[in-house]
């Protein structure tokens, strides 16, 4: 093994790593405020679906690519590769679609009191979990339907993954991918970009409106709203990067039939980053590591009383 093959391996390991632990440690946080509060802010619900969707991406994208580059090639049949890519492209759909709602959740949270979008607010945080519930059943239906005509016999091209080979579309496969899956997406990135650009301006008009304010009061000490906005913008503006790149990436792969092996290597490796990654920046803005202590010490301090 090469330098390069070898430093390719690493990243995979590290990546794969990564985003098992920093994702099931946030959804096992989150289950233990579910299971002490019995219930979950409207914003930490989405964002225990997006880990959710986020692991799945991991162990069906990162886990096989791992093995594969250190050595474990071609373990999956053609109906295990299937399997595997609908695994991987709900995860990635899911992760789209909960990022989004998250926007547009936060959104609307900082809208200005007149706004008419502030009086949807209430209806919005007692429906956010059936939103989160429909895209998953959404694109778990859609996604068999992408593959109904993929495996045809007029098809010499396979694309190899690594773990796994498939023969590619022919007919309408492409089309019906095209229309239930990427036309959906497309249309929910463009809503996470909207929402996201509301928050800018909403956030530079409350600067500018306090402005006053606080060189009055001395105090440069930011708001509450402001600060968990800003945490929602760096994770959107985060994942529209990491998406978009790969989606370009990708794109010019499937459309151009080049497979070359930096390119291919170097799109995998960044579809990964969001999902792997993401876990450590939310402990890091939203100051995780200090509130499971504080739950590690209250359940001690229970299990002490008893």
């Amino acid at each position: 093994m090469d330098f390069w093959n070898l430093a390719i391996s690493f990243i995979y390991l590290s990546q794969t790593t990564a985003g098992i632990l920093g994702n099931f440690s946030l959804i096992f946080y989150y289950l233990v405020i579910y299971c002490r509060e019995n219930t979950l802010k409207p914003t930490d619900w989405i964002l225990t679906h997006l880990m959710a969707a986020n692991a799945l991406i991991i162990l069906s994208t990162g886990v096989p690519q791992t093995m594969a580059v250190w050595g474990l090639k071609h373990f999956l049949n053609d109906f295990g590769c299937k399997l595997l890519l609908y695994f991987q492209g709900l995860g990635r759909s899911v992760s789209i679609g909960t990022t989004c709602i998250l926007s547009v959740f936060q959104a609307l949270t900082i809208s200005p009191r007149k706004s008419c979008w502030k009086r949807h607010k209430v209806k919005v945080e007692k429906i956010t979990g059936y939103h989160v519930s429909l895209i998953w059943i959404l694109f778990t239906l859609i996604f068999p339907y992408s593959f109904v005509n993929s495996g045809s016999k007029n098809v010499t091209r396979k694309q190899d993954f690594g773990y796994c080979s498939i023969v590619g579309w022919d007919g309408t496969g492409p089309s019906l991918y095209a229309a239930l899956v990427v036309c959906p997406e497309v249309f929910i990135s463009v809503l996470l970009a909207w929402s996201s650009g509301s928050m800018i301006v909403i956030l530079y008009r409350h600067k500018q409106r306090v402005q006053h304010i606080r060189s009055t009061h001395g105090s440069s000490t930011k708001s509450p709203e402001s600060r968990v906005t800003e945490n929602i913008l760096i994770l959107v503006f985060t994942f529209l990067a990491f998406h978009t790149l790969s989606s370009i990436l990708r794109g010019y792969i499937i459309l151009l039939y080049n497979d070359n092996w930096w390119l291919v290597n170097t799109n995998r490796i960044i579809s990964l980053c969001f999902p792997s990654f993401l876990p450590f920046v939310l402990i890091h803005r939203y100051s995780i590591v200090p509130k499971i202590s504080l739950v590690c010490i209250r359940n001690t301090n229970n299990l002490i009383s008893f």
